[in-house]
């Protein structure tokens, strides 16, 4: 049987991954940071080490050297994974026996591939068919879309997705919106589909009652009516309906609530357009504790991260600046749409805050601007709009997030942390 050790600050991937590799007859052990994986890996002979680069105080080189050091572990081959990680590095991590490098969020699919060339075997539990699943909150509405297809392993993940995100926003209670983007499911399906009901009632522990979905299929609306345990879930073809249902629920319901235009933004699948990017987070809830999420952390992840303001509001630009500089953050400010664009120069930032309404050039403009020059930052929308038109105009410009004014600095991190350091 072979044999993996996985070293990960993160309890969510050592959790997922020691239970996707048992499912194919691998032993996994898991460390929690370098001195435990210092300890475990000098403990037995391993077929495979998987390595965080991004462990407090750069443990990650710690782990490599005593494994160095060891006649014993020397030739055991890793698996690297960082948030970010600068090709010079990879370089001179060929020494140390790095075989492959993935950065986070990690594709899962490529990485169980990688790890089956590694250890020379087959992995016979892997669903290869099609499927994408992006996962946002807004105003403690967890928004689930799906599209192309129920993939088993990709379902697998929503669980930790879902966990992750409620820790992350403090949820008390969840609200959900499962949307099933242009899918026609049949008899075939129905066990997915039972394993997606069941993943919702084991993730959210909520009741039936604050859950929708989204969908036009008949086959899906038939199925969750006949079945007595899902009874209350609403099935909708409308997402304003859905919404106004579920802010209504928790006797929040207004008329033109101007949360709308915001919670309707993180709901915007980018599924045809970024098919070979998925951005899940997930956490798995671990009796030992998480490492708190941060802007230390944030530092350890990404150091020299790089982040940019467009926007003509000073009080808006002097609170990102405070609340990025305060870890070192390189963080550049532009009153107008028109003043970024002539002196953008830097195609590697990490994170650009961006109003839409704006002198000179607006946020659409600058938008367009970008995608001409083929530069794609992570971008979160800070604006009073709250148009729905303006709002779903944004997300198909590759917008990742959308706050409407007024923001306050634990929304800004929130999002932040929620883009910028996903695992999956």
């Amino acid at each position: 049987m072979k044999q993996i050790l996985v070293i990960d600050e993160s309890s969510l991937f050592r959790e997922y991954i020691r239970l996707k590799l048992t499912e194919n007859d691998v032993d996994v052990g898991v460390a929690i940071n370098s001195q435990d994986g210092i300890s475990k890996l000098r403990a037995g002979t391993l077929d495979l080490v998987i390595l965080d680069y991004n462990l407090s105080n750069h443990g990650y080189l710690d782990v490599l050297k005593k494994k160095m050091e060891n006649p014993n572990t020397v030739k055991i081959p890793v698996v690297l994974l960082a948030q970010r990680i600068d090709q010079k590095k990879i370089i001179d991590l060929i020494p140390y026996n790095v075989k492959k490098v993935f950065t986070k969020p990690v594709k899962i699919d490529a990485l169980f591939a990688a790890l089956a060339e590694i250890l020379g075997i087959k992995f016979c539990n892997m669903d290869d068919s099609p499927g994408i699943v992006e996962v946002h909150v807004n105003d403690d509405i967890i928004f689930v879309e799906i599209a192309q297809g129920l993939n088993r392993d990709k379902l697998d993940l929503l669980r930790f997705k879902i966990i992750e995100l409620i820790e992350l926003y403090d949820i008390r209670v969840p609200k959900v919106i499962v949307m099933l983007s242009d899918m026609k499911l049949g008899f075939a399906d129905t066990p997915n589909l039972q394993t997606l009901l069941e993943t919702l009632f084991k993730s959210f522990m909520s009741k039936p009652r604050y859950i929708r979905i989204l969908t036009n299929d008949s086959f899906v609306k038939q199925f969750v009516e006949n079945q007595k345990e899902y009874s209350e879930i609403q099935v909708v073809s409308n997402l304003l309906g859905a919404m106004e249902g579920l802010l209504a629920e928790l006797g929040k319901g207004r008329k033109q609530d101007p949360r709308q235009a915001q919670i309707l933004g993180d709901k915007v699948l980018s599924a045809g357009e970024n098919e070979d990017k998925e951005s899940e987070l997930i956490r798995f809830d671990m009796a030992a504790a998480p490492k708190k999420l941060d802007l230390e952390s944030l530092r350890e992840s990404i150091p020299n991260l790089k982040i940019c303001i467009v926007d003509d509001d000073f009080v808006i630009r002097e609170l990102i600046k405070n609340t990025f500089q305060k870890i070192g953050a390189s963080v550049t400010a532009y009153s107008d749409g028109r003043e970024f664009i002539d002196a953008m120069d830097e195609k590697n930032l990490d994170l650009l805050f961006l109003d839409i309404l704006m002198p000179k050039v607006d946020g659409f403009g600058v938008l367009r601007q970008l995608s001409a020059q083929a530069i794609r930052p992570p971008v979160i929308v800070l604006s009073s709009v709250t148009q729905r038109e303006t709002v779903i105009r944004a997300f198909q410009m590759g917008v990742k997030s959308y706050l409407t004014k007024p923001i306050k600095p634990d929304d800004i991190f929130k999002k932040a942390m929620e883009i910028l350091k996903p695992n999956f």
